[in-house]
C-alpha cells in the first residue's frame, strides 16, 4: 500500500497546490523555485495568470467570494482552471484530480464545491463534453 506523503509527493498537482497554497499564505517567498517538470509548469502558469483566474473564479461562484474561500479550495480551482484554460488535459481528467485534491487536503464540503465552481466554468472555457 502507498502511503499519502508519497503518493502526493510523486504527484504533480499536488506539489503545484502545495507551492500555490504557501505562495497564497507568504506573498514575500517564492515557493515555485522548489518545483520541477509539470508541478513548476502549473504553478508558474496559476501565478501568471492569477487575475485573470481568479476573475473567472469570482464570476462563477457568486455568493462567495474569493476572499472568503477557504485557501486550499482557492489555490485547487484556480490550479484546475489554469488546466483548463492552458493545457490539453480532457475536462474530466481536470475536475475529477480537483474534486480529489479538494476531498483529500480540504474540508468535507470542498468536493462538492470545488466540483460545482469547475463544472460552471468548464462549460464558459471548454466546447467538448
Amino acid at each position: 500500500m502507498v502511503d499519502r506523503a508519497s503518493k502526493a509527493a510523486r504527484d504533480p498537482r499536488a506539489e503545484a497546490l502545495a507551492a500555490l497554497y504557501q505562495a497564497d499564505l507568504r506573498r514575500d517567498v517564492d515557493p515555485t523555485t522548489r518545483l520541477a517538470g509539470k508541478a513548476k509548469r502549473y504553478a508558474v502558469g496559476v501565478r501568471t495568470h492569477q487575475r485573470d483566474l481568479d476573475r473567472r473564479i469570482a464570476a462563477a461562484s457568486e455568493r462567495w467570494p474569493l476572499h472568503r474561500m477557504p485557501v486550499v479550495d482557492r489555490a485547487i480551482l484556480r490550479l484546475a482552471l489554469y488546466e483548463l484554460l492552458h493545457e490539453s488535459t480532457p475536462t474530466g481528467v481536470v475536475l475529477n484530480e480537483a474534486i480529489e485534491l479538494a476531498k483529500r487536503y480540504s474540508t468535507k464540503k470542498s468536493g462538492a464545491f470545488v466540483n460545482g465552481v469547475l463544472s460552471t466554468l468548464a462549460g464558459q472555457v471548454r466546447t467538448e463534453s
